[in-house]
């Protein structure tokens, strides 16, 4: 599991990331998303301990990172963006280096590397030197090093960049697979892959994280209006007259005329969120036009990110400046008000030991008299 509470990357004044705050659980696919320059690396490099935040805290797996760094990083596999290897050495000895950097044990060393070549489809390639192969098979070396000794947690950053159709199948589905063992968080651009993998999707813009849901939920809460695609046999031209019967319609486009049949495909788009297609059918069938095929098009997450993002805006200087004078002056305060609360647990301390000395010397006192009365 990861948790990231209340953490802030800060360079001078700017921020690289502002107050994040996101939970993978154990098991979970993961996808993290965001623009170029959102944060994203920002935050992957913090998990995995390569950088550390000015606030806020990262526990993986129970595992402060701040406290127990190398714990953390024996949970976790990174496969960073851009294949960075060491084109002198063969794919089998890059595999066992990053092994034996993860201080996997010598005798079970030969058997994981094996197994992350068997895993990535490696046995061909795995005596050639990395530098010779193609970007695909670099992808997979690297993936390969991130999951040998087999972490609990992997982080993948665009692990299908550079790759063929056939072998983002092959990796797509041997990611699936991770969910058995491993708790997964990938970045990527590819958000049809994302919606394919991930069960969960964290999308963070301008250092802020700004949604957490699963895809179908956010699909479907950016949804704003219905596009129904509409073929039908319409030599008339009578469909864009249901415009004017059918008052949820906003406006009905000639996507394309199949020359052959004369039949016609639209999109027509609705004012809000009804399915209106019983509407449709029976006003075509009040028109004589015969629908020859109708369906609704699913919203993607790519809309979904697109209307997430766009038009944010963005933080000037002296809002930022002002944001930092409000905490700094709130972290006074708490200052204040602790130090407050100490001279007070002083001044009752100093309070009960007068009191108790006091009571001590007037005990004495009252001792000393009785035994001065029997004697």
């Amino acid at each position: 599991m990861i948790k990231v509470k209340n953490v802030t990357k800060k360079y001078g004044n700017f921020y690289a990331v502002r107050n994040i705050n996101f939970e993978v659980n154990d098991g979970e696919i993961v996808g993290f998303l965001g623009r170029n320059g959102a944060g994203k690396s920002t935050t992957m490099n913090m998990i995995t301990g390569f950088i550390e935040p000015t606030e806020g805290e990262i526990i993986v797996n129970g595992y402060n990172i701040d406290e127990k760094p190398k714990k953390v990083k024996a949970q976790i596999g990174y496969m960073p963006e851009g294949t960075p290897l060491y084109y002198d050495l063969t794919v089998k000895e890059f595999i066992s280096y990053m092994a034996e950097l993860k201080m996997v044990p010598r005798k079970k060393r030969k058997d994981a590397v094996k197994k992350a070549i068997e895993s990535t489809g490696l046995e061909k390639v795995q005596n050639n030197l990395t530098k010779n192969l193609s970007r695909g098979y670099k992808q997979r070396v690297s993936l390969a090093g991130a999951i040998v000794g087999d972490p609990d947690i992997l982080i993948l950053d665009e692990p299908t960049v550079g790759l063929d159709p056939k072998q983002v199948i092959e990796i797509r589905e041997l990611i699936k697979s991770f969910r058995k063992n491993h708790t997964v968080l990938i970045s990527s651009h590819i958000l049809s892959e994302v919606s394919q993998l991930c069960e969960k999707v964290i999308i963070i813009d301008k250092g802020e994280i700004i949604a957490v849901d699963t895809p179908e939920k956010l699909e479907n809460e950016t949804k704003e209006t219905n596009r129904i695609r509409v073929t039908v046999d319409d030599l008339d031209d009578k469909f864009l007259n249901i415009k004017d019967e059918i008052a949820d319609i906003s406006n009905i486009k000639l996507i394309k005329e199949n020359e052959e049949d004369k039949s016609k495909e639209y999109i027509v788009e609705t004012t809000n969120k009804n399915d209106i297609r019983k509407q449709i059918f029976s006003t075509c069938a009040k028109n004589n036009i015969t629908i020859l095929e109708m369906s609704i098009e699913e919203n993607s997450l790519e809309n979904a990110f697109i209307k997430l993002v766009e038009d944010r805006p963005e933080y000037s200087q002296k809002e930022i400046n002002k944001m930092q004078y409000e905490k700094e002056i709130e972290e006074l305060r708490e200052e204040d008000r602790i130090n407050k609360e100490e001279k007070e647990k002083r001044k009752q301390a100093i309070k009960e030991e007068k009191a108790r000395k006091k009571a001590n010397k007037k005990s004495k006192k009252e001792k000393s008299s009785k035994e001065e009365e029997e004697n």
